[in-house]
């Protein structure tokens, strides 16, 4: 009889537990939370976790999650955690018209791989979304997923771009997400709508992320491109809770946050580390470039402390699921791309 995996129920519990802070958040802010794009990779356990600490705080709000709802099962696997779903097309703007109005919304609608075969789209989606959702939801407080693919290479291993740092994106994907920013800044602007921009890079957790795809590679024998030798990783209930907390921190114009871990990682100590606890030697290729893709979370740190999940414990929470037969979601970051060509 072949070995069952780990179980994803459980590892969706742990994505979604609430911490004393995410608690202390839902209970002090007023109304439900839309979630826009909720069937994306963290849309379900953000949503969940901002539902389980209301809960944990005595609210009663709802949390409602809009998405086309592709992936088979999820729409279903939602409700039975008590989120309320809404199977929308946000490309449309009648479905937006026709979605409740929230005093708390928060954007997480993207598209980036494939941006080389359908670029018209990424645009569509990560430029002319926004526009629609920020003039439909004027009146809300927004917090809207954003993508450290906004800013230039810089020396690594440095601390990173900061949030004052120019923006120099690389690439149709990055180029769109900047736009994205901003097009909802100007409707910020003219409306006073209260926002804030993340600046995320990169969530992981054992299904996805740049430490599944090392560990991956490490396993399956290929070597392990080094050119973009530093990087930058966040656990996903962290960057999920930062998200949540950041409902507090809006304003017009909107606050700009760098959500990751706080220190550049070496690419090849990762997989060194990966490959200990899966007993494989990694093989490289390539060599450390001298520039790397790394924010500067420093200013996310000094708000809302350190990421309760430090890196000893993700790459060993990543390398047991993946030693075990855990499924992936088989959504590769392409995080060694250098030219931002997704």
């Amino acid at each position: 009889m072949a070995a069952r995996g780990p179980s994803a129920d459980r590892l969706e519990d742990r994505l979604s537990e609430p911490l004393p802070p995410d608690v202390e958040c839902m209970g002090g802010l007023h109304g439900d939370i839309l979630v826009l794009g909720v069937g994306g990779k963290m849309g379900p356990t953000l949503a969940r976790l901002a539902l389980r600490a209301s809960r944990a705080a005595g609210s009663p709000r709802r949390v409602i999650g809009v998405s086309r709802f592709t992936r088979a099962g999820l729409r279903q696997r939602l409700e039975g955690w008590g989120v309320e779903t809404i199977a929308a097309d946000l490309l449309s703007p009648r479905c937006l018209r026709n979605l409740p109005t929230t005093p708390n919304v928060v954007f997480m609608v993207g598209f980036k791989f494939g941006t080389g075969r359908d670029p018209s789209r990424t645009w569509a989606v990560n430029a002319y979304v926004p526009s629609l959702a920020a003039e439909r939801f004027a009146g809300s407080r927004i917090v809207a997923f954003s993508s450290g693919n906004i800013y230039p290479l810089s020396a690594a291993p440095g601390p990173g771009c900061s949030e004052t740092a120019p923006t120099g994106p690389l690439g149709e994907y990055a180029q769109s997400v900047l736009a994205r920013e901003r097009l909802l800044e100007h409707f910020s602007r003219r409306h006073g709508t209260p926002m804030a921009l993340m600046r995320l890079n990169y969530a992981v957790e054992p299904r996805y992320g740049v430490l599944r795809d090392i560990a991956e590679t490490v396993v399956g024998g290929r070597p392990v491109e080094l050119s973009m030798g530093h990087i930058n990783v966040i656990w996903q209930r962290d960057a999920n809770s930062v998200a949540l907390r950041l409902l507090r921190h809006c304003s017009s114009p909107p606050f700009v946050l760098n959500v990751t871990g706080v220190e550049p990682l070496s690419v090849r100590w990762l997989a060194e580390r990966l490959g200990r606890e899966l007993g494989v030697e990694p093989r490289f290729s390539g060599r450390e470039e001298a520039t790397a893709l790394l924010s500067d979370a420093s200013l996310c740190a000094s708000l809302f402390g350190a990421p309760s999940t430090d890196v000893e414990r993700m790459i060993r929470m990543v390398a047991d699921w993946v030693r075990r037969g855990g499924s992936g979601l088989a959504k590769p970051t392409h995080f060694e791309q250098r030219d931002g060509a997704f």
